[in-house]
């Protein structure tokens, strides 16, 4: 095995972490990516307390359990979002406030702040989450849409990110975004649009995730290619798509996961369409050595069956790259007198 291959926690957030760590050693993890919501890793509470971060990694320790990176998501949702009554239910009580939706954009920001100098103090070099968009709404340009309209909203995200890139560079932490559907990046173009909005700042890279690309028709594989250096994480989560019963496009429908007639879902980990050797042979092409993250979604399987067989496909499926060209012992000089 190359890489530690470790669990994303989000979605397993209504278990206490001290249940959830001896779980995910039996199902074959290296290590949890910790979310932070649940009681899996409290910002506030990392910062405040002298004990919380030691008491976090010996409760890993435990379990044989490494973290190389945390996840703040619902935060950074708010970041940059045109806010409704939907965040409220994902963010922190003190970051909704009273509501107001500036308010809460700025105390998100001062969050994700506080996220990166918490991470330092975790021991842990990366954060990765999501930045939210004032401009999502928009994705199918009509009203007729002007590529101004789209520069602001790049705009609004290069100067509500670059101060809280300022603090992750203070404290030797990168933020990871996941491109995904209803962030600023959700495809290889909008990805290099919002490295032009933060004026390509060092601290500014991807959570790479094959499963939100491929059904759009974005190339996943030169993804990887495209921003190389730039990829913090690696989420393996498989996808499913062309598959629905022909009365749900792309868009969803405004149907729920797991429902037939979708022509795109999310799949555990080797169930799906997702092309995962091209994956790990780009990820060594482009010296990628950090984890494997499992983020398990599948609506369709019990997720302790699912989430360890998907362990257990990564780690066959990764390798080592190669310390040398193959046909270098051919070579004239490598050959005995």
């Amino acid at each position: 095995m190359a890489r530690p291959v470790t669990l994303f926690t989000g979605q397993w957030a209504d278990l206490p972490l001290a249940e959830l760590a001896p779980l995910a050693q039996r199902m074959g993890y290296d290590g949890l990516e910790l979310a932070c919501w649940g009681d899996h890793f409290n910002v506030q509470e990392a910062l405040a307390s002298s004990t919380y971060v030691q008491d976090k990694r010996e409760l890993l320790a435990r379990h044989g359990l490494q973290c190389l990176a945390i996840g703040n998501h619902l935060v950074g949702q708010a970041v940059c979002d045109r806010i409704d009554e939907r965040h409220q239910s994902i963010l922190p009580a003190h970051v909704w406030g009273d509501g107001n939706p500036e308010g809460v954009r700025r105390r998100a920001a001062a969050e994700l702040q506080d996220t990166a100098r918490a991470a330092k103090k975790f021991g842990v070099k990366t954060v990765t989450g999501f930045t939210g968009s004032s401009i999502w709404h928009s994705i199918y340009a009509f009203p007729p849409t002007s590529q101004a309209y789209w520069d602001a909203g790049f705009a609004d995200f290069g100067a509500r990110f670059t101060p809280i890139l300022d603090v992750f560079e203070s404290v030797d932490v990168n933020f990871a975004l996941e491109v995904h559907p209803t962030e600023i990046a959700f495809d290889i173009a909008t990805s290099e649009r919002a490295l032009a909005a933060v004026n390509q700042h060092r601290r500014f890279g991807f959570n790479f995730d094959p499963s939100h690309l491929a059904y759009q028709g974005v190339d996943y594989i030169r993804f990887i290619r495209t921003f190389g250096p730039r990829i913090f994480n690696a989420h393996m989560k498989d996808a499913w798509w062309g598959k629905g019963d022909g009365t749900v496009g792309t868009f969803g429908g405004h149907t729920s996961f797991g429902d037939a007639r979708r022509t795109w879902d999310f799949r555990s980990v080797g169930r799906g369409m997702i092309d995962f050797e091209s994956i790990i042979v780009a990820l060594n092409d482009i010296g990628y050595a950090g984890p494997l993250s499992v983020e398990w979604e599948d609506s369709r399987m019990d997720r302790v069956h699912g989430a360890t067989e998907s362990a257990a496909f990564c780690k066959r499926l990764d390798f080592k790259p190669a310390a040398g060209a193959f046909d270098a012992v051919f070579a004239k000089d490598q050959q005995a007198p």
